[in-house]
């Protein structure tokens, strides 16, 4: 129906291979739908009845159903990152929330009991975040009195009355959780499904319905990357300019309220959590923001030398004050174990995942070192650079890689927290050298290329400031290969520091062996070893 809408054609004509392959493979919308086709089959052939599989499956559903929302109304909405953003977190929040009630009402009355409390505060961070992001996109679409009373306007009024009484269904779910009411809760999941129903059919409808025109001269760069084209590049331009992604703003959101609740569940019982590891991670959050949202984030979309940029910031820095901030460390500190023996909990998911062969593989230095630089050669000198650049799906796909590929490899090598794997010391400085050498080839190969490698994307924008391309791309060689070196060079040091430290410690256990053994009159373990080698060479030399 879809390919029939679109192409405007008789419905049965649109069933035919050649017009479905090339709707599939040569248009934006169709190679999304063709990504959730992808995620349905997997899912299909992967059994599910493992807890891992279970977890993968529900992360390829999640794929599945964003993917087309990045085609969606938002693409063409004012504030284009942080509609696109808005409305993906909004589906996915929508999303758990109606799955979680489905789930409920195929649960026997028995199992319903021990679910509905977990449900119910699932339900109300679903519900606060489904309420959010929903005010953003609809601010980036009505933008005025008049755009409220068109018919689009008129559809959103409908769904947040809707939204109103789902969230009244949830006050009522704690409140009969709470008084212990189980028979008169499940009669109202049903109502509620019945609701939530209502309101994913509006969703429906409100994504096919065109939002209001807006009256604003589209220019090239916001038909290409969203975004107006800034002024030209200065300190003051970088440091002050903004334009939200509203989904990395979520992901970021998230990650620090996951980390206060973490630190503050740890100072409620007691515990102590060194202020610097906060401040370290609020610094790598922060510069993740500046390079995504910020002045930097900006202007990357218009010149390589600032892709660069915010690349080394995104790869090099902030994963640092990420990795320094111990998040794993206040991970198996602070989530919920299981509420019996038979139940693994949050935090026995998470050790399996840490020590299972997936963990293994990734915390392996050769591994980390391959996606850290390696994929520096795959991403740029193809042409895969020049198709991620021209969507915002794409960049945010980059930035997600450049994120955990520098806080794989840090972690791996100056991270405090506990591995699955002990890496010796004089290896993770071999790989920093490696790294270091990898990293400055790159860079010397961005510096003497002389040929583009954006395959036209930034000509495209027509930027009136730093005409010549093949010189700002020299630029971000040069500033990839500056960046890139300081924070290796940061981390060799920082790894003998904790080399040194280490043997010192080991020095310190064996003199406090030694002293315990002395004063117990029995030899410690260096008169213990030679002990050992004297027999050794007394026997070889009986025979």
């Amino acid at each position: 129906m879809q390919i029939a809408y679109l192409l405007e054609q008789p419905l049965l004509k649109s069933f035919d291979g050649n017009v479905i392959r090339s709707y599939l493979t040569q248009t934006s919308i169709g190679k999304s739908y063709l990504i959730q086709i992808i995620c349905i089959l997997i899912i299909l052939i992967t059994p599910l009845k493992r807890l891992w599989a279970a977890y993968f499956g529900s992360l390829l559903g999640l794929i599945g159903i964003v993917a087309p929302v990045f085609q969606s109304h938002g693409s063409s909405a004012g504030h284009h990152a942080l509609a696109i953003g808005a409305l993906v977190i909004h589906v996915l929040a929508l999303c758990i929330w109606v799955g979680g009630l489905i789930g409920l009402a195929q649960l026997s009355s028995t199992e319903r009991k021990f679910a509905l409390p977990r449900f119910s505060e699932l339900a109300l961070w679903s519900a606060i975040t489904v309420s959010i992001s929903g005010v953003a996109t609809a601010w980036t679409r009505l933008d005025s009195i008049s755009a409220w009373q068109t018919k689009y306007g008129a559809i959103v009024i409908l769904k947040i009355f809707l939204t109103f009484i789902l969230i009244g269904f949830g006050a009522l779910h704690r409140r009969w959780i709470i008084n212990k009411d189980f028979p008169s809760i499940f009669r109202l999941i049903f109502g509620e499904v019945a609701v939530m129903a209502a309101t994913v059919f509006i969703g429906s409808w409100l994504s096919t319905t065109a939002p209001p025109e807006r009256n604003v001269e589209v220019s090239q760069s916001i038909l290409i990357t969203g975004i107006e084209m800034p002024k030209p590049p200065s300190l003051t331009n970088i440091l002050f300019a903004y334009d939200p992604d509203g989904l990395m703003m979520g992901i970021l959101i998230l990650a620090v309220a996951i980390y206060i609740k973490g630190v503050v569940s740890l100072t409620r019982r007691g515990d102590k959590w060194p202020v610097g590891r906060t401040i370290s991670f609020a610094l790598g959050i922060s510069a993740i923001d500046f390079a995504t949202s910020g002045g930097l984030g900006v202007y990357a979309h218009f010149a390589f030398s600032n892709h660069m940029l915010a690349h080394m910031v995104l790869g090099m820095i902030a994963p640092i004050g990420i990795v320094l901030g111990a998040p794993i460390t206040l991970a198996l500190r602070t989530l919920p174990i299981g509420r019996n023996k038979d139940e693994r909990g949050i935090r026995g998911s998470f050790i399996s995942l840490l020590h299972s062969k997936f963990g293994k593989f990734y915390a392996n230095p050769i591994v980390a070192l391959a996606i850290f630089d390696g994929s520096l050669f795959l991403l740029y000198f193809t042409p895969l650079f020049s198709n991620l650049m021209v969507g915002h799906s794409g960049h945010l796909f980059m930035n997600l890689h450049f994120i955990l590929a520098g806080i794989l490899f840090f972690q791996v090598i100056i991270g405090i927290d506990p591995m699955p794997i002990k890496v010796p010391h004089i290896v993770k400085i071999v790989i920093l050298f490696a790294a270091m050498s990898i990293h400055a080839f790159f860079s010397i190969s961005l510096m003497s290329a002389s040929t583009l490698l954006d395959n036209g994307y930034f000509a495209s924008l027509q930027r009136p400031w730093a005409t010549d391309l093949l010189a700002d791309q020299h630029l971000g060689g040069a500033i990839g290969w500056a960046m890139g070196e300081i924070p290796i060079l940061l981390a060799l040091v920082a790894t003998f520091i904790q080399w040194t430290r280490e043997d010192k410690k080991e020095t310190g256990r064996i003199d406090r062996a030694s002293e315990r053994a002395a004063a117990m009159g029995e030899d410690d373990e260096l008169a213990q070893y030679n002990r050992y080698l004297a027999q050794l060479n007394r026997r070889d030399i009986s025979e």
